[in-house]
């Protein structure tokens, strides 16, 4: 549980990870040269830019996903946020943000690396940085009804093939 985890983590996710397209491909190599770098890079203390963890929740059935209207980014995207150093791994970090943000108790992750991105954003340290987005899909019980968090303007189900005109959502 320390930051030292959390960047042996990330590196092992983004080194057993085979990227299904070349964008992802090179993405991968730079979060690999920035964690090289950046021992304390998976928190968000680390200014110039910090791994996040992600999860694209997915219904039971796999025909929905849950998305959050984020007051900061203003558009409909994957549930996630920062790592904590009560965090062993990213993989812990999605799961717990998951369930946070969610409210849903049961889900199920799938521990290999879905997918990664890059957000420049100003987050909650006040300056401009970048989210260096570790991805993974999760799988909700049946039944399961989000419950809106304090970290979200709106958290509802979309179909997979009807989302919001701005959603910002990885889908394979």
């Amino acid at each position: 549980m320390t930051a030292e985890s959390l960047h042996a983590s990330a590196t092992k996710l983004l080194e057993t990870w085979s990227p299904p397209t070349g964008p992802e491909h090179a993405l991968r190599e730079a979060m690999l040269a920035f964690l090289g770098s950046a021992p304390r890079g998976c928190l968000r203390e680390h200014a110039p830019g910090h791994i996040t963890a992600s999860a694209v929740v997915f219904s039971h059935d796999g025909g929905a996903v849950l998305l959050t209207l984020h007051p900061r980014v203003g558009r409909w995207i994957q549930l996630g946020g920062h790592c904590e150093e009560t965090d062993e791994t990213v993989v812990d970090a999605a799961l717990r943000e998951a369930t946070e943000e969610s409210g849903i108790e049961g889900l199920v992750m799938d521990p290999e690396l879905y997918g990664a991105q890059a957000h420049p954003i100003t987050c909650s340290l006040g300056v401009p940085t970048r989210h260096l987005d570790l991805l993974f899909r999760i799988t909700a019980p049946p039944g399961a009804v989000p419950v809106r968090s304090h970290e979200s303007t709106d958290l509802r189900w979309w179909p997979v093939d009807a989302l919001p005109p701005n959603a910002e959502v990885l889908l394979r």
